[in-house]
């Protein structure tokens, strides 16, 4: 795109007054999307951080605008009553903007501008337009920067005249399906430094560890600081979801071990892979009454808005307490990048039953530094023993002996491909499993009341093992 082009119309950042025209449609708009994360807060403000046209409105002769354009926003909403660490969150926007939305886009609308840059037209969320979603992806054929956005990719061409689709089962991101061949994530709340679902498949793709599908092209925000924007990968045609191969699995009675072995496989060589590329230091004392201290705090907040974890505390917090005695003797443990956030959620099988990895963003609640910070591999371990309760419990009746099953088989295989039994350090796999549950009981009590009895289960369960 031409820099005539990319500064056609001025409504980016020169114009002072776009942000203030739109405000009142955003206010409307942004609390009711699945990613906002400041749900049940008060918004009293919203700042600019950056405005670029990625399409210009079209204009005629006589300079009224025709067409759809697509305007690329980061917006800071101000939330005084959020807590300290995210008051002010940014979030990134693809607005499409036309003169009259057609019927088929009605269930994208935002609103109708009055006033501004844009008074007279419609604003709608752009990723719902088949035209701008295909327009972005051209963005990525031709590398480069456009305004404080800069485009690139790897060295593989990339396909063109791939029609999109939009996916509707993420919560905290947005993603695109192109053809058969791409699946384009855009990140909706965004932290200063680079994601890791960019950071480490990249440094995976160069250890050349095939468990991860390598990133085909990304977009990043170069100003006011670096931020990743979004990550075009290949999309795994025909593959399958753990999860529901795990329900569907329980549903027919039928034995999963032998995925849940060759799962801890694959994440033993993600492991494997991730210590090799990216620094590996110890846990020494002071890191380990670090990590214990921060379960405990967790641990005490949870309690405080939950009131049936209470009497669990003391069995509970012994696992942790458990951990720091190690620590202070001077034992201590190797760290180093892990996945974040690993379930069966975020594993697919091909058709010939091999399994990878995806979604290396981490737990999009915790800040960007903490998800970037090396940890022990055990606890992505932890997270995948809880999913297996999780699935087990899914199902009625509850088969306590499948998942138990799933979890001997899953730590066999990643002992067998690794090298070390993650139950071998008994006490940091049930501090982590122990950590995961007490975040698991705070998210079912805050958004799926009738699962609470899952992770409650398992707080039981470990409470008891930890006395």
């Amino acid at each position: 795109m031409s820099e005539a082009a990319s500064t056609r119309v001025a409504l980016a950042a020169a114009s002072t007054a776009l942000l203030p025209s739109l405000a009142p449609l955003l206010h409307e708009w942004l609390p009711r999307q699945r990613w906002f994360a400041g749900k049940g807060q008060p918004i009293t403000a919203f700042s600019l951080v950056s405005a670029t046209e990625i399409l210009p409105v079209d204009t005629d002769s006589t300079g009224a605008r025709t067409g759809a354009g697509l305007l690329h926003l980061l917006v800071r909403a101000h939330q005084p009553s959020m807590p300290a660490q995210s008051p002010d969150d940014c979030y990134q926007l693809l607005l499409g903007v036309r003169a009259t939305l057609p019927p088929r886009l009605a269930p994208a609308l935002i609103g109708h501008v009055t006033d501004g840059p844009l008074a007279g037209r419609t604003v709608y969320e752009g990723l719902h337009d088949p035209r701008l979603a295909a327009f972005l992806l051209e963005r990525f054929r031709t590398p480069g920067t456009l305004g404080v956005l800069r485009f690139d990719r790897g060295g593989a061409p990339i396909a063109a005249e791939l029609a999109p689709r939009l996916l509707d089962t993420e919560q905290s991101n947005t993603s695109l399906v192109y053809g058969d061949a791409y699946i384009l994530k855009i990140f909706r709340r965004i932290s200063p430094g680079t994601n890791p679902d960019l950071e480490l498949p990249l440094a995976l793709a160069r250890e050349g560890c095939g468990r991860v599908p390598a990133p085909v092209a990304w977009f990043e925000a170069t100003a006011p600081e670096p931020l990743t924007l979004g990550v075009l990968q290949p999309f795994l045609r025909g593959a399958q979801d753990g999860w529901q191969l795990a329900l569907r699995a329980l549903a027919a009675g039928r034995d999963f071990t032998g995925e849940a072995h060759a799962l801890g496989r694959a994440t033993a060589e993600v492991h494997t892979a991730l210590a090799a590329a990216l620094p590996t230091p110890a846990l020494r004392r002071a890191q380990t009454q670090h990590l214990a201290a921060a379960m405990v705090r967790r641990l005490e907040a949870a309690a405080q808005a939950v009131p049936a974890l209470v009497p669990y505390v003391p069995g509970l917090r012994a696992a942790f307490d458990a951990v720091a005695a190690l620590g202070h003797r001077g034992h201590g443990w190797a760290a180093q990048r892990v996945h974040g956030d690993l379930h069966l959620g975020q594993t697919l099988r091909a058709a010939d039953g091999f399994w990878s990895l995806i979604d290396f963003e981490g737990e999009p609640a915790r800040p960007l530094t903490e998800r970037r910070r090396p940890q022990p591999p055990v606890r992505d371990i932890a997270g995948m023993l809880r999913s297996f309760d999780y699935a087990a419990r899914s199902h009625r009746p509850w088969n306590a002996e499948w998942a138990a099953c799933c979890r001997t088989a899953y730590c066999e295989g990643y002992a067998k491909a690794a090298g070390v039994d993650p139950r071998s350090e008994p006490e940091l796999l049930r501090a982590h499993e122990t950590d995961k549950a007490v975040y698991e009981v705070l998210y079912e009590a805050r958004h799926r009341p009738d699962w609470l009895p899952v992770p409650m289960a398992a707080i039981h369960r470990l409470a008891t093992v930890a006395d």
